[in-house]
């Protein structure tokens, strides 16, 4: 990866969601299974968001 691609790219905004306690303790278990993080699903939830809406024809 490039320098450039990689300064592009950081991290550097937050976005705090309230949800509720219990959801929040099972998406943590779950992404402790699968050997992730719930800062790296949620980032890539969000990415696959905006890919599908932008690929998705306008009303």
């Amino acid at each position: 990866m490039s320098k450039d691609k990689s300064k592009s790219k950081k991290k550097n905004s937050q976005l705090i969601v309230r949800i509720n306690d219990e959801e929040r303790l099972r998406f943590i278990e779950l992404c402790e299974e699968l050997d992730t993080s719930a800062a790296r699903e949620v980032r890539r939830f969000i990415r696959d968001f905006i890919k599908a809406e932008e690929s998705t024809p306008g009303d």
